[in-house]
């Protein structure tokens, strides 16, 4: 049976980009309109939408409401373009870490400066790339869904961390796309979702989504791991990613590396689940990826109230890199790309 989820992340209509309002989960499911580009800056920056393929999608609809901002303003299509580079990178800075966002905006300038036409013409060109790029990610995530079926065993409780499905892209996922197109396949498939501090994306969203399409899903805390990897009540791990490096090294929420490491001691696969767009063919490691520093109070609160001392100082860096010798593939559109990742991953870039 194909499955389909019933969650829509983000959907442009009429001019609008309507999302989920993601920091009210799971306690209550409600869209927002994004009507300006500063208001999309705000809901990337603030994560009422996250996830790195989301993030692009939000990404390139804000330039889309950035276009149609500026052709209010400028009929000049000089003074036009120059004005949407400056939003473009105004709205990169948003979240530094995840590729999507900046290859997105990219893909949306490339049609800006190769588009001959008038200021009305580049916005409408804009606007209809970046609903393209909408409904081709859905098709994406279910191409790696289709993959990633083929190495989950029958009957395997498959353990992932933070929040990689439906949520944190258009309307499927990437990790979470894999469990949706295993359990298809086979309704015997569980699930254990790490919890993910600071912020619970595994229990919050996670754990939230499984539920919702009545997937077996048990909710465990990060440092819980091991713990079950011991007993053999876990047979593979699935993640998502924010950004690959070109030798396969990966970042993803922080607690990601310390699952890599404990599923390696216990002879457990593990496996990344993204689109080729989170690949950064500019950089050759996982050393030169950006490291996103997030607001203190992610730790020292949960739910408005503190939990714990003053005067304590606090580290909070929201993703951390997992060496590529720890993961045994990347599944992507394109297939599922193993070691040795320098060439595999150059190998999938040429064909896409």
């Amino acid at each position: 049976m194909e499955f389909t989820s019933k969650i829509k992340t983000i959907e442009w209509v009429n001019n609008t980009s309507r999302m989920i309002d993601q920091t009210l989960l799971p306690y209550e499911l409600k869209t927002v309109d994004i009507i300006t580009c500063d208001e999309m800056y705000n809901a990337i920056k603030n994560m009422i939408v996250r996830g790195a393929p989301a993030i692009g999608i939000a990404g390139a609809q804000g330039l889309s409401l950035a276009a149609l901002e500026l052709a209010k303003i400028t009929n000049d299509v000089n003074e036009f373009l120059k004005k949407l580079e400056e939003k473009a990178q105004y709205l990169k800075s948003a979240r530094p870490t995840a590729v999507n966002l900046m290859w997105a905006i990219d893909k949306q300038l490339e049609i800006a400066h190769n588009t001959i036409s008038t200021v009305y013409g580049l916005t409408d060109a804009i606007v209809k790339n970046g609903k393209a790029m909408e409904l081709a990610d859905i098709e994406i995530n279910k191409q790696i869904g289709e993959y990633g079926a083929q190495i989950v065993p029958k009957g395997a409780t498959i353990l992932t961390h933070c929040n990689a499905g439906a949520l944190a892209t258009v309307g499927y996922g990437t990790a979470l796309g894999v469990i949706r197109s295993a359990y298809a396949k086979d309704q015997t498939i569980k699930v254990f979702a790490d919890e993910t501090r600071p912020r619970q994306q595994g229990a919050r969203l996670t754990a939230f989504e499984l539920i919702t399409d009545g997937i077996d899903t048990t909710l465990i805390t990060d440092g819980m791991c091991s713990y079950f990897m011991k007993k053999k009540m876990i047979d593979i791990v699935i993640v998502g990613a924010d950004r690959i490096a070109t030798n396969g090294d990966t970042a993803n929420k922080i607690g990601t590396y310390t699952v890599a490491i404990a599923a390696k001691y216990h002879n457990i696969p593990f496996y990344i689940a993204a689109p080729l767009s989170t690949i950064d063919s500019n950089i050759k490691s996982g050393d030169e990826i950006i490291i996103e520093e997030r607001d203190h109070n992610e730790v020292t609160h949960i739910n408005g109230k503190k939990i714990c001392p003053d005067g304590v100082k606090i580290i909070n860096p929201s993703f951390d890199i997992t060496p590529n010798e720890l993961i045994s593939g990347i599944i992507t559109e394109k297939g599922i790309l193993r070691p040795n990742y320098t060439s595999s991953i150059k190998k999938a870039l040429s064909i896409n």
